[in-house]
């Protein structure tokens, strides 16, 4: 038997505490979102406001300002759940059948080919980040050993 000075923690506690960081990280994720979203909508930027988030959210990532453990359970249950944001645009596909049928082959070459530029365009960004990290990591480096010298 737990006294009541122990922090015994039962399975309906750690399931609520466990459901309100994904419910309070996912609203971090939302804010950052709308602030975003706003930023965009006052200053006319050409870029959507998501992509603006996404840049803005890296950034806090990058400085510190937010850290990956703030932000992971939410984004994974948000990743999760992505299949269900698909819904809308599969019911679309199925009112436009004739659509499909007549210029499918076409529409099927365009989704490929942005797939395409958009796989190329991830490789390389992840390819400029790897090197970026390497010469961070090597300056790192370079600046202990100087500082252990002097």
């Amino acid at each position: 038997m737990t006294s009541p000075t122990t922090s015994a923690r039962t399975p309906q506690t750690g399931g609520l505490v466990r459901v309100g960081r994904i419910a309070a990280q996912s609203a971090l994720l939302a804010g950052v979102w709308f602030a975003a979203d706003a930023l965009v909508r006052t200053t006319h930027l050409p870029v959507p406001g998501g992509v603006v988030g996404l840049v803005l959210l890296l950034v806090l990532l990058f400085c510190g300002g937010v850290t990956p453990r703030w932000v992971k359970a939410g984004a994974d249950w948000l990743l999760s759940d992505m299949l269900l944001f698909f819904i809308p645009a599969a019911v679309a596909a199925v009112q436009y059948g004739g659509l499909f049928r007549a210029d499918g082959w076409r529409l099927a070459l365009v989704v490929a080919g942005g797939t395409l530029m958009v796989m190329v365009a991830v490789a390389f960004a992840v390819e400029q980040a790897a090197r970026l990290e390497r010469r961070l990591a090597l300056r790192r480096v370079r600046h202990s050993r100087h500082m252990a010298r002097a």
